[in-house]
């Protein structure tokens, strides 16, 4: 047994080892976010003051340095209507998932939350279904199918007028990603909706409803499958969106120094979210906390943990209503790639378009990738989050990784084509990989999770408990379970990806399921291959019954909170709050023995 403290001494967990190990643990990271973000950032933006002709980049070998030309590719990119036309479009894409992500998502949440345990456990599951399912290809394919054999351009108009084209592409994107949207933000509601007490769910909300609508528009902001797969950007460029006019000027075109400054632009913006998003993080001190399993109701401020209340039969109803509601609409944008997977292929597309090499060039990379970044992301949060080095202003670590909070592979996709061509990796399976080697959104979620932890185990180590047992028990293992989610959310992610695979592995051999299915698409009027093949039902059974346990047994306990002070539940005994940091032990009671005698005073005289 580790001997008991002497009275009032105080024991830091680790001192100056804690610091050094938690600076140790963020330095892979750091390293990997300078090689496959910061370097190619930089390359980037180089590359935008550069302008090299069709002529010289479209042969074979490396590709050329370029002319310098200053800032003339801004000048032409700001004076063109096609620019700002490209922009406006991508924000009008934004429109419905922001109101999703901020309206939907929050009252959905609420609903669930009053009704009670049960009803919030069914509408978890109900709502992991098209968190797994989604693939934006395939429900692109399937309404652009849809419109032309099953009458659905009656809905929205033909995809050949440019008035009707754009709104038909906002609607469709915007009913394909309602599910997607509604479940990802549905979770971060919930989970703040598991603080307790009305005044400690305030600013949780305010600050992940502001990051979720920073995160949806961002995305948006970045949106190339599903209008690639409909429109291309037409009819007449007018659903071009940022991403669709970088692709065309820097990879049909080959003008890479435009599409360059395109990215530039791009990235300029999402930077700015990513910093504000993580500002927020670390200013309103979110942390994630993980709460014990439903309790019995007890007193509503104990912090044995959360209390079990009954919904009641009216609470329960507006919760069954509200559910049914959401996924009717879930129901309506996933329909066409419903009706789809019982279709028969067209007979005059060869069989041979799909095989087994398809489905590992699909789920392979971006396995890969995902071990890599988030692994990484993970050991980088427990140095932050849980070793805390810096103290109470670990969470500063984490600005410089926020402006990549928010860059998908878009805004580096030029200079990441570039250095894949100059490493021979085009049309390879290791040029399949996805080339972020850091997953910045993994990194900060894993911290703020470890930071939850990090005042459990700091107040076990202050009572003589093991420092580095205590913390494998009380952070690593917790952590656990929220970095295998966060994994396989970058496997699902990556592998539904179009742009990447596009651009590395365009040939037969190499080729992604959603880029044999957009190559069906454009040969043949009937699809040779069923749309179930882009997420297989193994696959999607797996990851299903995974994520479902997720919910119940693990994400159902999460509960998004921020600092407050520490309670002490008995005498002698200080239990950190759920929330709260100590970052000195709290002072031993004295031991048991005879109180000491007051000195006798003196009489006046």
């Amino acid at each position: 047994m580790a001997p008991a403290p002497l009275p009032g001494a105080r024991r830091e967990p680790g001192g100056a080892l804690r610091i050094v190990l938690g600076l140790v643990l963020l330095g892979p990271a750091a390293l990997f976010m300078v090689i496959s973000l910061v370097v190619p950032t930089v390359q980037t933006i180089l590359r935008s003051f550069e302008r090299a002709g069709p002529a010289r980049a479209a042969g074979g070998g490396p590709l050329p340095e370029g002319e310098f030309v200053g800032v003339d590719n801004y000048l032409d990119l700001f004076g063109n209507d096609e620019f700002w036309k490209a922009l406006a479009f991508t924000l009008s894409l934004a429109v419905i998932p922001l109101v999703v992500a901020v309206v939907v998502a929050p009252l959905l949440a609420g609903a669930l939350d009053r009704a009670g345990t049960w009803p919030r456990r069914v509408g978890r599951v109900l709502m992991s279904v098209p968190l797994v399912v989604f693939s934006p290809v395939a429900f692109s394919v399937a309404w652009l199918m849809g419109m032309r054999d099953g009458g659905l351009e009656t809905t929205f108009g033909e995809l050949t007028d440019p008035g009707s084209a754009r709104v038909a592409v906002v609607a469709i994107s915007g009913l394909t990603t309602f599910g997607a949207v509604c479940g990802l933000a549905l979770l971060g509601y919930l989970a703040v909706l598991r603080g307790r007490g009305p005044g400690r769910r305030v600013l949780p909300a305010l600050a992940v409803g502001t990051i979720a609508a920073l995160a949806t528009f961002a995305v948006s902001l970045q949106a190339f499958s599903s209008v690639y797969t409909m429109t291309r950007g037409g009819p007449g460029r007018s659903t071009q969106t940022l991403s669709l006019l970088q692709f065309s000027r820097a990879f049909m075109l080959f003008d890479f120094g435009h599409g360059a400054a395109i990215a530039t632009v791009t990235g300029l913006i999402l930077g700015v979210l990513g910093i504000a998003a993580t500002l927020i993080a670390i200013i309103a001190a979110l942390r994630i906390d993980l709460t014990p399993p439903d309790r019995a109701a007890t007193a509503p401020d104990d912090p044995a943990g959360p209390v079990k209340r009954p919904g009641g039969p009216l609470r329960t109803l507006v919760a069954v209503v509200a559910l049914l509601a959401v996924l009717a609409v879930v129901l309506i944008g996933a329909w066409p790639w419903l009706s789809a997977l019982f279709s028969s292929p067209d007979p005059r597309a060869s069989a041979s378009t799909v095989d087994a090499r398809t489905y590992v060039n699909t789920w392979v990379p971006p396995l890969l990738g995902a071990l890599v970044s988030v692994g990484v992301a993970f050991t980088a949060a427990l140095g932050v989050g849980g070793l805390r080095p810096m103290g109470r202003r670990s969470e500063w670590l984490l600005l410089p990784f926020a402006p990549w909070l928010f860059v998908g592979i878009g805004p580096l996709s030029v200079i990441g084509f570039e250095n894949a061509r100059s490493l021979d990796l085009i049309n390879t399976f290791a040029g399949l990989v996805p080339p972020t080697l850091i997953s910045v959104p993994a990194l900060v979620v894993l911290t703020l999770f470890c930071r939850g932890r990090a005042p459990v185990w700091q107040a076990q180590v202050a009572a003589g408990a093991p420092a580095a047992a205590g913390f494998l028990r009380v952070v690593v293992v917790p952590a656990l379970p929220l970095a295998t989610l966060l994994g396989g959310a970058v496997v699902l992610i990556n592998a539904q990806g179009l742009l990447w695979p596009l651009l590395v592995g365009s040939d037969r051999d190499n080729a992604t399921a959603p880029v044999v299915l957009v190559n069906e698409l454009n040969q043949f009027s009937r699809l040779g291959v069923s749309l179930g093949f882009v997420t297989p039902l193994a696959v999607v059974i797996v990851a299903l019954l995974a994520l479902v346990a997720l919910q119940i047994t693990y994400l159902d306990r999460l509960a998004i909170t921020i600092d407050r002070p520490v309670t002490a539940s008995a005498p002698g005994v200080s239990t950190p709050h759920p929330g709260a940091e100590p970052m000195t032990p709290p002072v031993q009671a004295p031991p048991p023995g005879p109180a000491p005698q007051p000195k006798p005073e003196h009489p006046p005289g």
